[in-house]
């Protein structure tokens, strides 16, 4: 991916400590807990808000051991009634007033309902009354997590969301836990599975963007309405949490470039397919720190289509497959790969989240994480290769026009190519260019963009390579 100096502050977790609740069975002062061997340790009391496809799921994996640290107790949902189903224990409280459940006993609330309100503000309410809370909100973290973070923090308790990026892969919970010791720069990956669907099917068979489409809405793996796919707002809402859990950075979701996947054609396949090259949705934030001013931060980060050797690890997620890749200062890459979305695996992240809760229970306020930084700057620009494509009415000169003002910009072109068979009313042709900022670049491709022979406006995409 597109280099730069590893920062030289520490990350920080996303996360807050438990307030420890007194049981029957707690430890007395000074010495350990007494539990007899007739009595179970003590159990975190957990509820559900909202028990649809993951709900349900995350019910089924909490009731069926016995022995776990997690008790089901609560579930809420709107007409609880249609909902209830006699295949979970009998103790379980169902209820469609949130109040029974916000002046209830339980540990922990699972919001799994969604969206800003009133979901955000349950769960201030719950973090407010010493309540942890466990989140597939993606939405909910990428507006108000930094937020929600502090007032966790302020009460004492914890906030977890490894199931709003990525859910059926630990990501989250392994850049937090896992590499907590490690001072990460850089987290990439392939974070919205329609969009890897729609390139992937386009490249497997030539086909176009809107058949690719079509074919991901029959399927069910895109919505009718997919603009949050293939714009990128789904995946720049999953970076922004993952730059706040790993980098240790605040960012709002609108500060971050975004940058669709429509524009793409099964040309470029063919042309990247000449350059040992794929073409995948990337989302990409780098921590960056200048030597020449090391209290500055700076957060590059964007997601947008981009050109990535046939031989990286990300150019061979398939179908509706997620990747993240974090870079650590001491640990190198590390990468978590898998189904990002579902009943199940969505599921496995909420309930591995209720198992970290359980594990630090009583955890010594030394554990508590710094908060988030605000970084002083934040691009879309990053320094790499890039490609570009154009589709022309075929005359003499126009590679020199291009050449010209490329030039002009300090931009020297690597390398031409050019496919047969295309009409010279639209003659499709490609450049390829050395390393460049993409900054400069933007200014010479809007001077470009003045030249009268284009057909359609040129499309430029960066080059990655890991």
């Amino acid at each position: 991916m597109a280099k730069s100096r590893p920062s030289k502050r520490a990350s920080s977790k996303s996360i807050s400590r438990p307030r420890a609740k007194s049981r029957s069975n707690a430890a007395p002062a000074g010495g350990k807990a007494a539990v007899s061997r007739n009595r179970q340790p003590a159990q975190l009391r957990v509820a559900l808000l909202g028990f649809g496809t993951v709900g349900k799921s995350v019910a089924k994996i909490l009731c069926q051991e016995s022995d776990s640290p997690l008790l089901l107790t609560h579930i809420f949902n709107r007409d609880v009634r249609r909902k209830k189903t006699a295949s979970l224990p009998k103790r379980i409280r169902w209820t469609e007033r949130i109040e029974d459940v916000l002046a209830s006993d339980v540990d922990v609330i699972v919001e799994l309902i969604g969206g800003l309100d009133p979901a955000g503000d349950w769960v201030r309410r719950a973090l407010r009354a010493g309540k942890s809370v466990v989140t597939a909100n993606k939405l909910l973290i990428s507006e108000c997590g930094p937020e929600l973070v502090d007032l966790a923090r302020s009460a004492g308790v914890r906030l977890e969301f490894g199931a709003s990026v990525a859910g059926g892969i630990p990501a989250i919970i392994g850049i937090q836990e896992g590499l907590a010791g490690d001072k990460l720069y850089r987290i990439a990956g392939i974070l919205n599975g329609t969009c890897n669907y729609i390139l992937t099917r386009m490249e497997a068979i030539g086909s176009s963007f809107q058949a690719a489409l079509k074919e991901a809405q029959e399927l069910g793996f895109a919505e009718a309405d997919p603009s949050a796919d293939v714009d990128g707002i789904d995946a720049r809402a999953k970076l922004v949490i993952l730059a706040q859990a790993g980098l240790g950075l605040r960012v709002r979701a609108e500060q971050i470039l975004a940058r669709p996947i429509t524009t793409i054609a099964s040309v470029d396949f063919m042309y990247a397919r000449d350059l040992d090259c794929t073409i995948r949705q990337i989302s990409l934030a780098e921590r960056v720190v200048s030597p020449e001013t090391p209290n500055r931060v700076r957060l590059a980060g964007a997601v947008q289509p981009a050109l990535l050797p046939s031989d990286s690890l990300m150019a061979h997620a398939q179908g509706s497959q997620n990747i993240v890749t974090a870079f650590g200062e001491y640990s190198g890459r590390t990468v978590f790969s898998g189904y990002g979305a579902g009943g199940d695996p969505t599921a496995v992240a909420v309930v591995s989240d209720l198992y970290a809760i359980a594990r630090s229970t009583g955890a010594p306020p030394g554990a508590l994480p710094k908060p988030a930084q605000v970084p002083d700057e934040i691009t879309g620009d990053f320094t790499v290769p890039h490609y570009l494509r154009f589709v022309v009415k075929d005359r003499p000169g126009i590679v020199a026009a291009l050449a010209t003002i490329l030039a002009k910009y300090g931009i020297s072109i690597d390398a031409l190519l050019q496919k047969p068979g295309f009409p010279h009313s639209a003659l499709s042709f490609v450049m390829t260019l050395e390393s460049c900022d993409s900054a400069e670049l933007n200014r010479a491709l809007a001077e470009i963009a003045q030249l009268d022979f284009h057909v359609e406006p040129p499309l430029c995409l960066p080059i990655f390579s890991e």
